[in-house]
């Protein structure tokens, strides 16, 4: 494990990373990474491997329930994911996605699903979409901790035009300004989604707490990438974002793996006695 994770975690072995330790790695210069986990198994394997926050994102919607946007997943979908992950994953601290519909129209549902996620499904923190302020602060005000989410949100995908980078020339200010919104809230990270890499710097630079990104350049204090982006799981489809670094062929060593065992049932190959009782 590097020294960066290693001080992200600190203290006894088996002790849960909490939203106080990454903010004290941001105060230390410490940059960690982050992946979508919906399994038990991917979670403990990411766990394992020192990833210190784990999202169970709405991008399940896609890479889980095979929707075409994030947008039809739901609350009853999402937790007994969420669920699986906190039961995988013995250190990471494991953040729950509020899905489109379920905050956005007070604060008091906002509240009701985040105290849902945090009951239901025992995660450790919630993160929702744009920069509300009213619904970070009631939810925080509740006792849960808020990761925000601002540039691109895949849950106004429509109202966007389309999968395209925000914060360019004039928006600048908005973005940056929207980021001192979530910090000023009580948020405790913000995700920066497909925004230009000096408009991530600098909000970066500006606000206490970690920046998260993700399309957002080399200096925010954190990365995220969806696992089977980041594994090279995905098969079929459009292509794969510009951000995304494929850093192993999963989906090839699987069906490697598929044919080889359909063919040893199919040659009479498989079982053998040592497979018998």
């Amino acid at each position: 494990m590097s020294d960066t994770v290693a001080s992200l975690y600190g203290g006894p072995a088996g002790k849960r990373v909490r939203t106080r330790d990454l903010q004290l790695a941001k105060e230390r210069g410490e940059k960690w990474a982050m992946l979508t986990s919906y399994d038990q198994y991917t979670a403990r394997i990411f766990d394992d491997a020192g990833i210190p926050v784990l999202l169970v994102g709405d991008s399940a919607a896609n890479n889980v329930f095979g929707y075409e946007t994030t947008l039809p997943v739901t609350v009853d979908q999402l937790i007994p994911l969420v669920r699986a992950v906190v039961h995988g994953a013995k250190r990471a601290l494991v953040v729950g996605d509020l899905p489109f519909g379920s905050y956005e129209e007070s604060p008091a549902q906002a509240v009701r699903t985040s105290v849902r996620f945090m009951k239901e499904a025992m995660c450790h923190a919630v993160k929702l979409e744009g920069a509300r302020r009213d619904a970070i602060q009631a939810i925080t005000g509740a006792g849960i901790p808020v990761m925000a989410h601002i540039g691109f949100t895949p849950q106004s995908e429509h109202l966007f035009g389309g999968y395209r980078v925000q914060g360019r020339g004039e928006d600048a200010k908005l973005l940056v300004e929207q980021a001192h919104t979530c910090y000023e809230a009580g948020a405790f990270a913000v995700v920066l989604e497909m925004v230009p890499g000096e408009v991530a710097k600098q909000i970066t630079e500006e606000i206490p707490v970690p920046t998260i990104g993700i399309g957002a350049g080399p200096d925010t204090d954190a990365q995220v990438l969806v696992w089977q982006d980041m594994a090279g799981m995905r098969v079929g489809g459009g292509p794969v974002p510009r951000f995304v670094k494929r850093y192993a062929n999963l989906a090839e060593e699987l069906s490697k793996a598929v044919h080889a065992f359909a063919d040893e049932v199919r040659d009479g190959q498989f079982p053998t006695q040592d497979h018998t009782f």
